[in-house]
């Protein structure tokens, strides 16, 4: 596998040893040995998630505040996502910016995002499946919502894609009035 430190070095890019040949292909999808070997990372994941989303179909920005603040490790199954992580860590000097990354079926490319980071998806493809393992289970009392069009965040958003929220993600708060991490 290599990883590949972004922007906010904290966000890995992941890209597994992909095994392809006449009859498809084989990966490791996560290997714990090795991801705690190659991210010298010492996380335990306690939660899949699976969620299928139709094309223009935002979820995000999520994130949950400590002692249940999880860490993500992401990738795509099916289709292609615009997949971003917001550092939201009030001592950060990166405080306030953000990763943006294009997941997908075709390039099994993989995200991990630590504590301390707001997390939206949007689906490009006309269908994606999207898999996530998390550090901590998810627990509503602590969950937050940044609006995905905050004006703070300046976020360009691909052109002709009309995205559609849940009722939930409507009502996110606005970057500044939202909660940091500690």
């Amino acid at each position: 596998m290599k990883v590949t430190p972004l922007k906010i070095p904290d966000v890995l890019l992941i890209e597994p040893r992909v095994f392809e040949d006449a009859r498809g292909f084989f990966f490791e999808s996560f290997r714990e040995d090795i991801f705690r070997k190659e991210t010298s990372l010492n996380v335990s994941f306690v939660q899949d998630n699976h969620s299928k989303s139709f094309q223009g179909v935002f979820r995000g920005f999520h994130y949950q505040l400590p002692p249940h603040a999880q860490g993500k490790l992401i990738r795509v199954i099916q289709g292609e996502v615009l997949d971003i992580a917001i550092d939201i860590r009030e001592s950060s000097p990166s405080c306030g910016q953000y990763i943006a990354e294009i997941l997908s079926s075709d390039n099994k490319k993989q995200l991990y995002i630590p504590e301390g980071f707001a997390h939206g998806f949007l689906t490009l493809s006309n269908t994606s499946e999207f898999l996530y393992k998390t550090t901590h289970f998810y627990h509503p009392q602590s969950e937050h919502c940044i609006l995905w069009n905050d004006a703070t965040l300046n976020f360009q958003w691909p052109k002709g894609l009309k995205i559609e929220l849940s009722p939930k993600d409507l009502l996110g708060k606005s970057f500044e009035s939202s909660p940091f991490f500690p």
